[in-house]
């Protein structure tokens, strides 16, 4: 069986799909998809190989999977900053909701970032056909703001790919944090402070009237 049929699956049959792929996002995350095996896939879901090969053609299908549900996660932060709001709080706002992601998905954050370090063999299509409008969207919107003197000047593409270097961070590299900075609650409460205190001070228009 693969992963198209034209019945519908049955609610053993997802929750057997989910279990799967919670557990290669596990190993996918730990170990990169080079370093994945099928086999250790099928031990972190407590089934055997034959059983995981029943509901994905291989370890290629189960991580294009797990990156198409993924990229709906990921892009929703960004398409949520709107040009009906005032530009200062909606990149605070999008800021917010990136600490956040990082903070309750880290697992995620590593799958996505193991496959752009690799070259985005699996996620190109999704980064030029979504992201890339999405992002120059964005961009466009902020340059705006800019313009009109509500935003502090700097090149709008460029301070995106800060605000994900910096947010991304706390996910990525979250064993190094734990260490640095040690008390989970403790740290992420700095770490969201901290960070929206940078951005707040590098956003806000400065004052040229004297």
């Amino acid at each position: 069986m693969t992963e198209s049929t034209a019945k519908k699956p049955s609610r053993i049959q997802l929750r057997n799909r989910k279990r799967i792929m919670d557990a290669a996002l596990d190993v996918f995350s730990q170990h990169g998809y080079r370093g994945a095996t099928l086999d250790q896939i099928a031990d972190a879901a407590g089934m055997s190989k034959p059983n995981l090969i029943y509901y994905f053609d291989g370890k290629e299908a189960i991580h294009v999977a797990l990156l198409n549900a993924l990229m709906e996660k990921w892009l929703a932060p960004l398409a949520e900053m709107g040009p009906e709001g005032e530009p200062l709080e909606e990149m605070l706002g999008y800021i917010r909701r990136k600490m956040e992601m990082s903070r309750a998905y880290p697992r995620e954050s590593r799958l996505f970032a193991n496959e752009i370090l690799q070259g985005a063999p699996r996620m190109r299509p999704h980064l030029e056909s979504r992201l890339k409008p999405l992002f120059d969207e964005k961009s466009a919107l902020v340059r705006g703001w800019m313009d009109q003197g509500r935003l502090a000047r700097s090149d709008p593409a460029q301070l995106i790919l800060t605000i994900w270097a910096i947010t991304q961070h706390y996910a990525d590299f979250d064993a190094q944090v734990r260490v640095l900075v040690p008390g989970e609650a403790e740290g992420w409460t700095a770490a969201n402070a901290h960070v929206e205190a940078m951005f707040r001070n590098l956003l806000t228009p400065k004052d040229t009237g004297s």
